[in-house]
């Protein structure tokens, strides 16, 4: 499943590519931070858990408020059928999706990407709930992209020069080679060059 993230466009990373449904293997971890009583309005702080053995894309990172359940673990109202999420009211959301869902982005960190078990920075949620229900639970739902990573470079190996090797003769001096030249003009014979070096 693939999520097309709708208006406000300028809210989205560069890429309007469809973002992956990471939920399972990338978690939103939600903490309760405050409530206003008077207000009936609760603020909540999500970060995004990579428990998976892939890096995920920080900039593409969203949370996606995906329903609201009852005590008793229902997500719609017993009398009309409509969802319990359609009576809250979200504060502060990034956007929506085309599914009318409010999402957030996850604030980047240190590195601009999320490792594998690693715990993003939290994302700050306020819901307003205007049917003052005693007792409610947020889900949320992660998306995103992996990041692919990038080939290096191949590394070429630097081939030494020729040279001599164990074992090989060294090559003729320029010495050498001037007197190969007398012997074949015929100006030095080989057994006089051998009596000459003779110690």
């Amino acid at each position: 499943m693939s999520l097309m993230l709708g208006v406000p466009v300028h809210s989205l990373a560069d890429s309007l590519e469809p973002l992956a449904d990471l939920t399972g293997k990338v978690n939103a971890v939600v903490t309760l931070k405050g409530r206003d009583n008077f207000a009936s309005e609760y603020r909540y702080d999500i970060s995004v858990r990579n428990q998976s053995p892939d890096t995920i894309a920080g900039d593409s990172l969203i949370i996606v408020l995906d329903r609201i359940t009852n005590l008793a673990g229902e997500d719609r109202q017993s009398l009309n059928n409509d969802t319990i999420l359609s009576r809250f009211e979200v504060l502060g959301e990034d956007g929506q999706t085309a599914e009318g869902k409010s999402f957030f982005r996850v604030p980047i960190g240190a590195t601009p990407d999320l490792g594998p078990q690693s715990e993003s920075l939290p994302a700050s949620v306020r819901i307003r709930n205007k049917e003052y229900l005693a007792v409610f639970t947020p889900s949320f739902r992660v998306y995103g992209q992996k990041r692919v990573p990038t080939p290096e470079p191949k590394r070429t190996e630097a081939v030494p020069p020729a040279g001599p090797t164990v074992g090989s003769p060294a090559p003729p001096s320029r010495m050498d080679k001037l007197i190969q030249l007398l012997i074949k003009k015929g100006v030095l014979t080989e057994e006089e060059w051998r009596k000459a070096n003779q110690p």
